[in-house]
């Protein structure tokens, strides 16, 4: 059993990166309920690991071991298909879409246009390949650099820049075709 001292370490090195782990997580895996999941057995295995820890850099760790997660989760459900479940009114539409709380200080009509406009970036990153998703949200929403992405996915810094210019290429013909989404 860890000491006091070793569990606030890891509190104040590890854990400061959860939102980058859930984000991660749920761009891997497009499933609420399983990105949780995954982030939790995620921070199981790096405080199990913590003392072993050695890198300078413990966000790249955990979202490696994040990113490994995730990838099991994805080849265990290989084949297998989820159907939403229908609510009262027999509609499917927004189940998976949670509750958004309104910010008081916009208008209904900002909040509307915001949260189309963060819809159509979940929808359009979606449809991206796995390995070109995972790239593009590491480096444009977690800000990593080049390096970073490179170990964490376990590939070359030249694929990493591969990836994100093949990935910003699609999205760009996508927006460019002005095709909307959904």
């Amino acid at each position: 059993m860890p000491s006091e001292a070793e569990s606030a370490r890891f509190q104040a090195t590890i854990l400061v990166h959860l939102d980058a782990a859930n984000n991660l997580a749920h761009w891997l895996l497009r499933n609420p309920a399983e990105a949780e999941d995954v982030v939790q057995e995620a921070v199981l295995r790096a405080f199990s690991y913590f003392s072993s820890f050695r890198g300078t850099n413990a966000r790249a760790w955990l979202l490696q071991i994040v990113r490994n997660a995730a990838y099991a989760t994805m080849k265990k459900s290989q084949g297998i298909h989820m159907v939403p479940l229908r609510d009262e009114a027999g509609d499917t539409e927004d189940m998976d879409q949670g509750v958004d709380l309104i910010d008081p200080a916009d208008d209904p009509e900002t909040t509307l246009l915001r949260n189309e406009a963060h819809r159509q970036v979940d929808l359009l990153l979606g449809r991206l390949p796995v390995d070109l998703r995972e790239c593009l949200v590491l480096r444009e929403l977690e800000e990593l650099s080049y390096k970073e992405i490179a170990e964490i996915t376990a590939v070359p810094v030249g694929t990493v820049m591969s990836r994100l210019w093949r990935g910003r290429r699609l999205l760009s013909e996508v927006a460019l075709a002005g095709e909307k989404v959904g």
